[in-house]
């Protein structure tokens, strides 16, 4: 039936946090790859029957954001012709910024030019994160994602998390005080260096926000987390690991899968820089490139701890060449046999005429039908969402061997054709329904 592949569902509720990038500035391809990973798997899992709850960590705390908001304050002061301000050298100068300083000068006028005080530093950071958040939110359902929840960092802080972590750290001696920070003594758990928890000036690490994220999550009632990072936070993990254990946390609770970065190809030369803004390609830009459908399929295709080669050129081919044009085509292609069979008059019976199939072909196709619940299974096991795609790939050209041998429509033979158009069924929902956990589209003509 249409659900063919879904588990029933277990009692067991999960969650998957991706996407949790900074929020400051439009979402990068590497990024972008790090969401549709997520997603898919938070697919993969509900097709298995878990419960899982999708959510984006929104970074709001750090200094990033001061710097974010008096970046934008330098373009704002800019465009009304203010002189000798200048963006910090770790400051933001991206370009996105000075098409937000326009709207911005058409909102407030002067009311803040050149005056940077507590009032201009709340209104800017509050400016800067709302626009940033929900241009990143605009992207992302671009492509097909939504989340269940957007966690602030500083919402930890607001309602004492924080404070309360440092306290159970202190009671159960694993933190110590050294140059006016406060320490975790990691050391005593792993061997790695210990790590500050509070800085001098008394504000708290990204460290120390994050040990008060997940002792959030776990008191949410989530069996496990999985947390989706990019390859350069590996050192966090350990870290991380420990921080669970000193607090009494099942190690089994936490979990992070990794992924590698992208490099987008085009003409075989590496493309880094939009020729629009001179800085780093965006996803915006690359699903325009290139369309969301081989945006999620492409980012899927490849294990996720994999670096990426992203052939543009290969993306836009209509030729088999091209994996996500290939599968897409062969749904099509199965839609076409339905058409012209109402057309000659052969009408669908569920079930009529199997027993007349049998050739070789048919044999291979419905063997590679058999297995999709099983590579449901595997592709949660291991995290893959390269083995759905894999599958697909072959599961198209197990369809077209099949359909280059035999034909599907013999007016001579009613009862194979009817054999046939059952097979040809089971294809197309096998494929509607992968597609469908990919995030892909499944067209009815191409």
């Amino acid at each position: 039936g249409e659900g063919y592949g879904k588990q029933p569902p277990k009692k067991e509720r999960i969650q998957f946090e991706f996407a949790s990038v900074n929020p400051t500035g439009p979402i990068t391809v590497g990024h972008g790859r790090q969401a549709v990973i997520g997603d898919v798997l938070a697919r993969i899992f509900e097709w298995n029957g878990y419960d899982v709850q999708r959510e984006m960590y929104i970074n709001d705390a750090g200094r990033q954001i001061d710097l974010l908001a008096y970046s934008l304050w330098v373009r704002y002061n800019e465009l009304l012709g203010a002189e000798g301000l200048e963006i910090p050298e770790d400051g933001y100068k991206g370009e996105y910024l000075v098409d937000l300083a326009r709207k911005l000068v058409e909102e407030v006028k002067y009311a803040y030019k050149e005056r940077w005080d507590d009032e201009t530093r709340a209104f800017f950071r509050h400016y800067a994160l709302g626009s940033m958040l929900s241009s990143m939110k605009a992207t992302l359902r671009s492509i097909g994602i939504e989340f269940d929840e957007y966690f602030s960092e500083s919402s930890l802080i607001e309602d004492g998390t924080v404070k309360e972590v440092l306290d159970l750290l202190e009671e159960k001696g694993y933190t110590y005080e050294k140059d006016g920070a406060v320490w975790f003594r990691v050391s005593s758990l792993i061997d790695e260096d210990d790590k500050v928890l509070v800085r001098s000036d008394g504000s708290p690490t990204y460290f120390l926000t994050d040990i008060a994220y997940h002792l959030n999550k776990c008191r949410r009632g989530f069996s496990r987390v999985y947390d989706i990072w990019g390859s350069d936070h590996h050192g966090h993990e350990p870290r991380m690991r420990a921080a669970m254990k000193a607090l009494g946390i099942p190690d089994s609770f936490f979990n992070v899968i990794f992924h590698q970065y992208v490099t987008l190809k085009r003409s075989g030369e590496v493309v880094k820089m939009s020729t629009r803004r001179g800085e780093f390609v965006t996803l915006d830009e690359l699903v325009e490139a290139v369309g969301v459908d081989a945006v999620r399929y492409f980012f899927s295709m490849i294990d996720a701890n994999t670096h990426l080669n992203f052939d543009m050129d290969l993306a836009l081919k209509k030729s088999e060449e091209n994996p996500v044009y290939y599968v897409q085509y062969s749904h099509a292609r199965i839609r076409s046999i339905f058409k012209k069979a109402s057309e000659k008059g052969f009408s669908f019976m569920p079930g009529k005429g199997l027993e007349s199939l049998g050739n070789e072909k048919e044999r291979a196709l419905v063997l590679q039908l058999s297995v999709f619940p099983k590579v449901l299974e595997d592709a949660a096991r291991v995290f893959a969402t390269n083995k759905l795609t894999g599958y697909l790939e072959n599961l198209a050209s197990k369809f077209h061997s099949f359909y280059t041998d035999n034909l599907v429509l013999d007016p001579e033979n009613p009862e194979v054709s009817h054999g046939r158009l059952n097979l040809c069924k089971a294809a197309e929902i096998v494929m509607k329904n992968a597609l469908g956990i990919l995030g892909v589209s499944a067209p009815e003509r191409m």
